[in-house]
C-alpha cells in the first residue's frame, strides 16, 4: 500500500494540498520544483516512475521503476538504519536523480521529518537541526568534510561514484557514521553497503536483507532481489566474494587488462596512486606483442619533463605490483569528459596517442 502524505520541513504534505509546494517564481527544475513533480508522480495513479540511468558506462536510459519496489527499498534502508517516526533526515541532492527521489520515499514510507536544503557541495554549512540520516554523493563529502566534524549528522550513505582513498583518509576526522553504498537505479538505490570510518571500517560491502548475490563465469557479480526486480541482475562488476553475504569490489570486467596472464584492475591502480599525481590521470592498456595487453597511465597534463617523469616511475615502483606497474606514460592537455563530467577513457586515450 502506497503511503499518502510526507513531512517535509515540519509540514504534511498529501494529494489535497501538494500544489503549495510548487513556486511559481522558480524555473519549472528548480530544485524544489522537482521535488514537487517528483511528489505529484508519486500521488498519481501510475504504478511507476521514470528514471534514468548513470549512462556511467554508456548513454542514459529512460526506465520505469516500480512504486511499490521503491517502497520496498526505502523500508530496506529505513529498517538498516532504524529510522522512525522521530528521526529528522536531510535532503540535500536533486529529486530529479534516482538518490534523490529514494530520500522522499523513505520519509514517506517512515513518516519522519525530511527536511530540504538546496543541492550544494557543502549543504551542511548553514544547517542548525541535528540530522539522523542523509545521502551525500562523494564530491559533496570532500567539500562538506570540516562542517561534518562540527554538526550533529548520525548516519551518511555515500554514492554516485566510489569513494577513494583520499575521502577516507578525510572521513576518519567525522564523526558520523559514513557508508559507501552499491547499487544501480533498476535496483532503486543501494543493495549493499561498506562503512568507511570509525571501529567497523571495512573494505567489503555487505549485501541489505533481501538479497543474494552470486558470481558468474566472469567473476561478475549477480544480484537477486525479488522483492525489488522479477529477475536476477547481471552486472559488469568483477567482485572477490566474502562468504555469502559480502563482497569486494575489484573494477569492471570491460576494463580489466589481461597482461602476460595477469588480470590487472585499473580502478585498483588508480586508488593504489591517489595523492601522487596533482591532476586527473587514468589507467588503461594498449597491445603488445610480449605481453598481449600493456598497462599505460595517461595523464592530463603537459609532458613531464624526463628527470620529473622518473620520480614518478620511482614512487609508483614503490606502490604498485609488477604486473600493475604501467610500460608507458601518455599525456593529453585536456580529456575528453561526458555531460556529467566523467572522463571519456577511450575518447582521451586515442588523443593522446595521436599527439605522439
Amino acid at each position: 500500500m502506497r503511503k499518502e502524505t510526507i513531512k517535509l520541513n515540519d509540514i504534511v504534505y498529501s494529494i489535497e494540498n501538494l500544489n503549495q509546494l510548487y513556486l511559481a517564481n522558480e524555473a519549472d527544475d528548480s530544485w524544489r520544483n522537482t521535488i514537487f513533480h517528483f511528489l505529484q508522480n508519486w500521488f498519481d495513479d501510475t504504478d511507476f516512475i521514470l528514471a534514468f540511468t548513470s549512462g556511467s558506462t554508456g548513454q542514459p536510459k529512460e526506465i520505469r521503476l516500480n512504486k511499490q519496489s521503491m517502497l520496498n527499498s526505502a523500508r530496506m534502508t529505513n529498517q538498516f538504519f532504524e529510522l522512525t517516526a522521530q528521526s529528522t533526515a536531510l535532503l540535500c541532492l536533486p529529486a530529479s536523480y534516482i538518490a534523490g527521489k529514494m530520500m522522499l520515499v523513505r520519509a514517506l514510507v517512515g513518516g519522519f521529518n525530511l527536511m530540504t536544503v538546496e543541492p550544494t557541495s557543502n549543504p551542511f554549512e548553514y544547517l542548525e537541526p541535528e540530522i539522523d540520516f542523509t545521502a551525500i554523493t562523494p564530491y559533496q563529502l570532500f567539500h562538506s568534510a570540516e562542517s561534518l566534524s562540527r554538526k550533529t549528522v548520525k548516519k551518511v550513505i555515500v554514492g554516485g561514484s566510489p569513494v577513494t582513498s583520499q575521502l577516507e583518509k578525510l572521513a576518519e576526522g567525522i564523526p558520523a557514521a559514513l557508508y559507501e553504498t552499491y547499487g544501480m537505479t533498476e535496483t532503486c538505490s543501494h543493495i549493499a553497503l561498506r562503512r568507511f570510518n570509525g571501529i567497523e571500517k571495512s573494505d567489503c560491502f555487505t549485501i541489505m536483507d533481501g538479497v543474494t548475490i552470486r558470481q558468474d563465469e566472469r567473476e561478475c557479480l549477480t544480484i537477486k532481489a525479488l522483492h525489488l526486480l522479477d529477475a536476477e541482475i547481471q552486472t559488469n562488476d568483477m567482485v572477490e566474494l566474502i562468504g555469502t553475504q559480502s563482497f569486494r569490489w575489484l573494477g569492471r570486467v570491460d576494463s580489466t587488462i589481461n597482461s602476460g596472464g595477469v588480470k590487472v584492475h585499473p580502478e585498483q591502480v588508480e586508488k593504489k596512486l591517489e595523492g601522487l599525481i596533482p591532476s586527473s590521470y587514468f589507467v588503461s592498456s594498449l597491445p603488445d606483442e610480449l605481453l598481449g595487453r600493456k598497462v599505460v597511465l595517461v595523464i592530463e597534463s603537459e609532458n613531464y619533463q624526463p628527470e620529473s617523469e622518473l620520480k614518478l616511475i620511482d614512487r609508483m615502483k614503490q606502490l604498485l605490483d609488477k604486473f600493475e606497474l604501467p610500460k608507458q606514460i601518455l599525456y593529453l592537455s585536456g580529456f575528453v569528459y561526458s555531460q556529467s563530467n566523467k572522463i571519456l577513457r577511450t575518447d582521451s586515450l586515442q588523443k593522446a596517442l595521436d599527439l605522439l
